[in-house]
């Protein structure tokens, strides 16, 4: 894939000249391409990071942010159609939202009967066969809608408190809770893929019996990380969730057949 034809969903992109492996990024709600910035540096020269820009942020401001997940995976479909199918493999992570499009971008790609990812790695975020929370969050009144982005831990007290920048993204934030309140399971069949689930050992959102659950949804194999930290920790101990990611990739390619 050469860079005329790179896909329009990438950001933060930066060419590998021989990779073995793409890693295809998927947001968490209210984030961008931005959280995977620097892991093309730090990742081996062999794997090729390719953050995915959602609609609604950054270099797609002008697009409108997109509220339902099946339309959000049929244009990611779409959109990264030459990266899938292109001779390298690939792979996707993606935490908390991003792990449920992850997912579901899984499915379509097997309903298209296009070539699967070689592996999942599904970050701090229930399996959607799991029952749902008690009641949505999107459309809550801004006040109670800060003070559960604030329980989340992911956002800085700084942007929380300033309201020029909360009146700016909090569209955006607001249509990705919504893309996961509004989100319909449909168990179809298990994937064929391998899944790797990760997770911080004190997410009070995600639970390491949650986590397990994962491997009810592939008939291949799986594997679970944890790592210290709440929700976010990713950002913490991102030296180690890539170490484990590097380690997978390794196993993925020496997998006896």
């Amino acid at each position: 894939m050469n860079r005329k034809n790179i896909c329009s969903s990438f950001y933060y992109y930066k060419s590998k000249a021989n990779p073995v492996v793409r890693l295809l990024c998927f947001p968490y709600a209210g984030g961008s391409a931005l959280a995977y910035r620097q892991w093309t540096q730090s990742l081996a020269d062999e794997i090729e990071v390719c953050p995915i820009q959602l609609p609604g942020r950054e270099n797609r401001m002008a697009e409108e942010p997109i509220r339902a997940l099946p339309k959000l995976i049929t244009l990611l479909a779409d959109e990264l159609e030459p990266a899938i199918n292109s001779s390298i493999p690939y792979a996707f992570f993606g935490h908390s939202m991003g792990a449920l499009i992850s997912y579901e971008l899984a499915k379509e790609i097997n309903k298209r009967s296009w070539k699967m990812p070689i592996q999942l790695f599904l970050s701090g975020k229930r399996p959607p066969q799991l029952s749902k929370k008690e009641r949505p969050t999107y459309n809550l009144p801004e006040k109670e809608f800060i003070d559960e982005l604030r329980k989340m831990n992911g956002t800085p007290e700084e942007v929380l408190d300033n309201k020029e920048i909360m009146d700016l993204f909090l569209p955006i934030i607001r249509a990705d809770f919504e893309i996961v309140d509004t989100y319909q399971f449909d168990l179809s069949s298990p994937l064929s893929c391998p899944i790797t689930a990760f997770g911080g050992l004190n997410d009070p959102l995600t639970q390491k019996e949650d986590l397990d659950s994962w491997k009810e949804l592939t008939t291949s194999e799986f594997n679970i990380h944890l790592f210290p930290g709440d929700h976010f920790y990713l950002f913490e101990h991102e030296k180690k969730l890539l170490k484990a990611i590097q380690e997978e990739f390794f196993y993925a390619f020496h997998r006896p057949s």
